[in-house]
């Protein structure tokens, strides 16, 4: 049995009640599930045999976690590794777009605190057509990492800084849609990632709620008038949760939208008592997924246009991936080859591969550039990217299977 911290045990536990909290602690001897969500862009068929995540047409359950390192799909941008309950977004947007008039044309939206980039690539799939988007991450290394997802997902108008909430507010900001997944006290992630269970107290509690309100009000100063903005944590309590939510309504006349839902999904509505409004929190043991707390709050007034990221981008610090630009030959390879190449090894293709720069693929999908010398190509993959591990499988990893 996982132990957990008593001051947790007994906040949670009422917090919940007795039923839901045992359910609750029984997830503990369960397995967390595994999820991936697939490229729309890329990928046409759904992948099989697996599970639907049933509020997100392009997320699906895996029966066990396999090594994704090993799969140059993966490293393809062909799908994504997720959280079944982060795929929620999704469905916050879809239904958003079916009800807000603003959202039928091509939108801007910001990711506050994106990385890894899970969230940033959901939501750019299913944004409209001609949609920007600017993916953030205030810590340097973790916006590395971030970088790499949002470049190996492949959509056009996407943007990667490395700033501070305040940054943007600086640099006078506009979006429609900003999302701010803040950092929080991880209570929900206990049973995925044990970790966690030793950074928790109390005096962390303090000192996150009272952090994401001051994100909060940087990125409401960003939100254009009628725009939205999505609030989640990985966390239970409703000092980080509801609470802030209510502060949120009150001190920015903010409007909380309801956003429909089946019974099937077991998402949990607000647990604060005196406080109804549409909210929604996935618990594991209850909820097919990890633990989220997560809501969308309208700003008043009617919507306008943003000003374009080319306006503001002097001010901020974006990052671009060391790849070299433009449209090159595509070479197909095989398996092994192509782990190599993974791990920055010079590979050698075809003897009629033209020279110079060409785009290595594996099955038709594009994993980086190599500069072909005629006996060996040279390995142009970014460093940061490469896979470290020396000990390679001799057969290739069918991870993910598609319908045809």
């Amino acid at each position: 049995m996982t132990n957990l911290p008593e001051e947790f045990i007994l906040q949670t536990r009422q917090l919940m009640g007795e039923e839901r909290f045992n359910c609750y602690l029984e997830a503990f001897e369960e397995e967390a599930p595994v999820s991936i969500r697939v490229n729309p862009r890329l990928v046409n068929h759904e992948p099989v045999p697996m599970i639907h995540v049933p509020w997100c047409p392009e997320g699906f359950y895996l029966s066990e976690r396999p090594q994704f390192t090993f799969d140059p799909l993966f490293h393809a941008g062909c799908y994504y590794v997720q959280e079944a309950s982060s795929m929620f977004i999704t469905h916050i947007i879809r239904s958003l777009a079916s009800r807000l008039s603003f959202i039928i044309s091509p939108l801007s939206i910001l990711d506050l605190c994106a990385a890894p980039g899970g969230k940033s690539t959901a939501a750019i799939s299913v944004l409209p057509e001609g949609s920007t988007m600017v993916s953030n991450e205030p810590i340097p290394n973790r916006a590395q990492i971030l970088l790499e997802n949002i470049t190996k997902w492949g959509y056009p108008n996407c943007t990667v800084t490395n700033n501070y909430p305040r940054d943007f507010r600086k640099a006078k900001a506009k979006f429609d849609i900003i999302i701010c997944d803040v950092p929080c006290s991880g209570e929900g992630m206990f049973r995925k990632d044990p970790a966690t269970i030793g950074e928790w107290s109390m005096q962390n509690v303090e000192k996150c709620w009272r952090l994401q309100r001051e994100i909060v009000a940087d990125a409401w100063e960003c939100l254009n008038p009628g725009g939205i903005l999505i609030y989640s944590t990985c966390t239970f309590n409703t000092k980080e949760n509801e609470e802030n939510v209510r502060y949120f309504m009150e001190e920015f006349d903010a409007e909380i939208l309801d956003i429909p839902t089946e019974p099937s999904w077991n998402i949990t509505g607000s647990l604060l008592e005196g406080f109804d409004a549409p909210v929604y929190r996935f618990i594991p043991g209850i909820t097919r997924g990890e633990g989220l707390f997560i809501c969308a709050l309208r700003k008043s007034g009617e919507s306008n246009h943003s000003y374009p990221l080319s306006t503001i981008s002097s001010k901020l610090r974006v990052l671009t991936p060391d790849l070299p630009e433009g449209d090159y030959p595509r070479i197909d390879i095989p398996y092994q080859d192509a782990l190599k190449y993974l791990r920055g090894e010079a590979i050698v293709l075809p003897p009629d591969t033209p020279k110079g720069i060409v785009t290595v693929t594996y099955q038709g999908f594009a994993l980086g550039p190599a500069k072909n010398i005629g006996n060996r190509a040279n390995n142009l993959y970014p460093k940061p990217w490469r896979i470290k591990t020396t000990h390679l499988p001799t057969e290739p990893v069918d991870i993910i299977k598609f319908k045809v």
